[in-house]
């Protein structure tokens, strides 16, 4: 039996069509996909789905009792590959899924590419939605270009969403729980931006959204569509910009997502030498498809557009620019000229960017690029990719290494402390410690810490004053601000008791008042991307294990770093100063109030006219034990006196 359906209806325009199948319609959401619709006075559901391929499409539903063959599509007249139709009295809220008859006549279940919610999984049917919410953040919108800028503190927080806190009964918070407990948490403990793992509607829990199968749809694990904006509402309203994590470099090969969409390889490439990723079983997008490119840029588009994000982390861009990502020879094939750049995957990033940058003043879009791939934040006209951001993941691997090392043995690794400053500007930097180094058995951040209990908990908060005082934004993953012992478990909650045990309350403490420091001081982040903001005053003492240098502002503003990277204190260490006068210590992460021995210099010092380590003053300090010292100079300080 055939259900009612009316062709004829569409929202595609001829100039929609062209530019979709040109590659550079941004928006395809207008007219893809299941829009509430009223044609001649009757409401229903307009569908509208890209399928070239399949000799027959069908929609089924709640609306004709999920009979698979019920409600024919029809082709469009221009041979676009869209097939279209429109039904009486389905509504918002209904659940659906298309049927595709392929060229050899099989029947495949398919989920709207296009869908804007899903049901829960494991359930994988799409929900006729048309997502609204009544914003509140035209001033946060207007001024988050500042937010977001390189002379501007960035400290991000990274979470997975279903294992921050859990509700009674260990129930999963919903995005409006979320709405009420994580603003304030962030704004409290100093952080500028949040950072989602992805959000998109995803099948298998245990991937954290990076099988993506919804690529325009928030899982419903959490709630609605609606729910989820809200949240940012209320993010926004607290001053916390929304980061979210973008995976346009693979998807899962589930049945009914993606994959072989109308029984030919619609989204990935036949070959599998260049459309399956060997370490993730999954389907690689093949950027050469006008179509594809358009599907994919307007999924950023969409959460940029209708979700108020603030900007994109696109995930394993290395694996997107290397044809031979992860292969051994005979897996892959070369590009045209013979070489293992995936040219399609350079021009589609560039695209993207451009169109991004140029659409939403003011957004970011972070690469996490694990290579030496060059000018990755650097403008296309320029010939770089056209990025905002990439996650420092040379910085950060060299800096675990160096810190898990027992402090007897540092001495040998110290190029690995200082390393970093070499090519801290090629790229505007984000300083990364996320989930990626808190899982699959490479234990917590203080666990990889060496020593004892104590001495565990020091070098993890010398290890945060390190990292908000070099050069780059900062991101840490969730737990890790009050260091979580065990690793971090999608499955649970995170550890918040262990907040009653002095020691961890004790890096809380030391990690807020280590944020709000960094947001109020410029000399830490106005100048990351240029060199006049980095003075080393002196990086070779690696025997004592001390390291000290200076950070500076546009005015020419000063602060004082110095880190003691031994369990031995140094008193008597002379340490060069820019300024003459008396210098407060700021922050002391050997404080008691941290959980440390409370060595110190009992406040402040004040400069001798005693040049040192190229410095025209220098004071004798006192440095604590696996702890560092950040001074200011107080009122009254020799403001022209600066070598």
């Amino acid at each position: 039996m055939q259900n009612e359906i009316i062709y004829g209806p569409t929202l595609a325009g001829e100039g929609d069509v062209y530019l979709f199948r040109e590659g550079t319609h941004r928006r395809i959401y207008d007219f893809l996909g299941a829009h509430p619709f009223e044609h001649e006075g009757r409401k229903g559901v307009l569908f509208s789905l890209w399928a070239p391929g399949a000799k027959n499409v069908y929609v089924m539903g709640d609306f004709n009792s999920w009979e698979r063959e019920g409600c024919p599509l029809a082709p469009r007249w221009d041979s676009s590959g869209i097939w279209e139709g429109f039904v009486p009295d389905a509504e918002a809220g209904c659940r659906y899924k298309y049927v595709i008859r392929t060229a050899g006549g099989e029947l495949v279940d398919k989920s709207d590419p296009l869908a804007f919610a899903a049901e829960t999984p494991p359930a994988s049917a799409s929900v006729v939605c048309a997502p609204a919410h009544e914003w509140r953040d035209a001033e946060w919108m207007a001024a988050r270009a500042g937010k977001n800028a390189t002379d501007a503190p960035q400290s991000i927080y990274e979470m997975h969403a279903g294992s921050w806190r859990r509700g009674d009964g260990d129930s999963i918070l919903s995005w409006r729980d979320l709405a009420g407990e994580l603003p304030p948490y962030l704004e409290a403990n100093g952080f500028t931006h949040v950072e989602f793992m992805p959000v998109m509607e995803h099948p298998f829990y245990g991937s954290w959204g990076y099988q993506t199968t919804g690529y325009f749809a928030p899982t419903a694990r959490y709630g609605s569509p609606e729910d989820f904006m809200a949240l940012v509402d209320a993010l926004h309203a607290r001053g916390i910009g929304v980061i979210l994590d973008w995976v346009p470099s693979h998807f899962p090969t589930d049945s009914f997502g993606l994959s072989r969409f109308d029984g030919t390889a619609l989204y990935e490439h036949e070959d599998p030498r260049q459309g399956f990723h060997p370490d993730w079983k999954s389907a690689i997008f093949n950027y050469g498809r006008n179509e594809v490119r358009s599907f994919l840029i307007s999924s950023a588009y969409y959460w940029l557009d209708r979700y108020h994000a603030d900007g994109l982390r696109v995930d394993a861009v290395a694996s997107m620019l290397y044809l031979d990502y992860s292969r051994r020879d005979g897996e892959w094939v070369a590009n045209k000229y013979g070489g293992k750049e995936n040219i399609e995957a350079i021009a589609f990033l560039r695209e993207m960017n451009c169109a991004l940058y140029a659409d939403f003043p003011g957004i970011s879009v972070t690469a996490e690029e694990s290579t030496s791939w060059p000018m990755v934040t650097k403008p296309v006209w320029l010939g770089g990719l056209g990025f905002g951001y990439k996650w420092n993941m040379g910085w950060m691997n060299d800096f675990i290494s160096y810190m898990s090392q027992d402090p007897v043995y540092r001495k040998y690794r110290h190029d690995q402390l200082t390393f970093g400053m070499w090519y801290a500007y090629a790229e505007n930097f984000v300083l990364p410690f996320s989930h990626d180094e808190v899982v699959h058995g490479k234990c917590s951040l203080l666990e990889k810490m060496p020593g004892d209990g104590w001495q565990k908990a020091a070098n993890l908060r010398l290890m945060f004053g390190w990292m908000f005082c070099h050069p780059g934004k900062k991101l840490v993953f969730m737990g890790g601000e009050f260091g979580q012992s065990r690793e971090w478990n999608h499955d649970r909650s995170l550890d918040w008791h262990e907040l009653g045990d002095e020691r961890h309350a004790g890096i809380a403490r030391w990690f807020a008042d280590l944020n709000n420091f960094y947001r109020g001081r410029p000399e830490l982040w106005e100048l990351d991307t240029s060199p006049d903001g980095f003075e080393w005053i002196d990086c070779s003492d690696r025997d004592a294990g001390v390291v000290s240098f200076i950070r500076r502002d546009k005015r020419g503003g000063a602060l004082v770093f110095a880190a003691n990277f031994t369990p031995v204190v140094r008193g008597g260490y002379r340490v060069g100063f820019p300024k003459g006068g008396r210098w407060r210590e700021a922050l002391n992460s050997d404080s008691s109030l941290y959980g440390g021995s409370g060595v110190g210099n009992l406040g402040s010092v004040d400069t001798e006219e005693t040049g040192f380590h190229g410095q025209s003053f220098s004071a004798e300090l006192t440095l604590p034990p696996l702890g560092c010292l950040i001074f200011t100079p107080e009122n009254g300080a020799d403001e022209g006196a600066e070598d």
